[in-house]
């Protein structure tokens, strides 16, 4: 770890974090408020993907769907109107509507196999983005005069590493200059993520093999065609075991590559003073 004590901690001149663990605990409210006292440059992996590395893909996907609509097939044709994403930190629809849920098409799904390439895509552009935080880390000290930095990364982050590989060239680049931090949630955090999930279920990235997993399964359960499946229905059945997936592979990246806080903790934070303070306790 760059930091291997409180002491380099708080004498550090220049302080760098990279927030990690199970969205909705804290990661981009933690980010927000240290980039509120002014001394903090805010990083965004997902919008970083969906940006730089989804960017093209998003919006193919919009210009595939106006293409079905004939007035604004013969617009796109000549040229009279442009397709955009406007995605932003606080609204990363356009990437989550391109990753979308596999399943029946009249219900908003998308064939299996096309959703496995999405999120191939994504794996790809996730691990590029994630890397990318060291360079924006300089980027902000040097061109923007940022002292601190903070990386939010995807809540995704433990399906396109392998904690247990030292040589791991993600959590190598990103603890070669910043300090990974897990944001640990509790049984109680656990259940409300879950709860909010089922009403409002969003796309999510899966590592393959355990997707596969899991399609097989649920398709064998209920006893019907993938074609026939409820995208809602599927991403809601295979949530708690995504985040049981999830769980230790958090755990082995706190336990070799960086610290871990609680998500309780974080909840109490008011500034950067309070958030130094947590982390120098963890250190300690």
């Amino acid at each position: 770890m760059i930091y291997k004590t409180a002491q380099d901690w708080m004498r550090a001149e220049h302080k760098r974090v990279a927030l990690f663990g199970m969205s909705g605990l804290g990661k981009t409210h933690l980010s927000n408020l240290l980039r509120s006292g002014g001394d903090w440059f805010h990083y965004s992996v997902d919008f970083r993907i969906g940006t730089r590395y989804m960017g093209e893909h998003i919006v193919d996907n919009f210009k595939r769907e106006a293409m079905r609509n004939p007035f604004l097939r013969e617009l796109l044709m000549s040229d009279s109107i442009y397709i955009a994403s406007n995605i932003t930190f606080n609204n990363l629809a356009p990437l989550s509507t391109y990753l979308g849920k596999p399943g029946n098409p009249d219900k908003g799904g998308i064939p299996f196999e096309e959703y496995v390439v999405r999120q191939r895509q994504h794996r790809e552009a996730e691990q590029a983005a994630t890397r990318d935080a060291a360079l924006f880390a300089n980027k902000a000290r040097q061109i923007y005069g940022y002292p601190h930095f903070v990386a939010d990364t995807s809540g995704s982050l433990c399906e396109v590493v392998d904690p247990s590989d030292a040589d791991d060239p993600v959590l190598g680049s990103l603890s070669e200059d910043l300090l990974p931090i897990w944001i640990r949630g509790a049984e109680d955090h656990i259940e409300t993520l879950a709860a909010r999930f089922d009403k409002a279920p969003k796309p999510m990235y899966y590592r393959e093999d355990f997707l596969r997993d899991i399609w097989s399964s649920y398709c064998a359960e209920r006893g019907i065609d993938e074609r026939d499946v409820d995208p809602d229905d599927f991403i809601r059945w295979g949530f708690r075991q995504l985040m049981a997936h999830r769980l230790p592979l958090y755990e082995a990246i706190a336990a070799q590559w960086g610290i871990t806080v609680d998500a309780d903790a974080v909840a109490t934070l008011r500034d950067a003073s309070d958030f130094e303070a947590l982390i120098a306790q963890s250190l300690g």
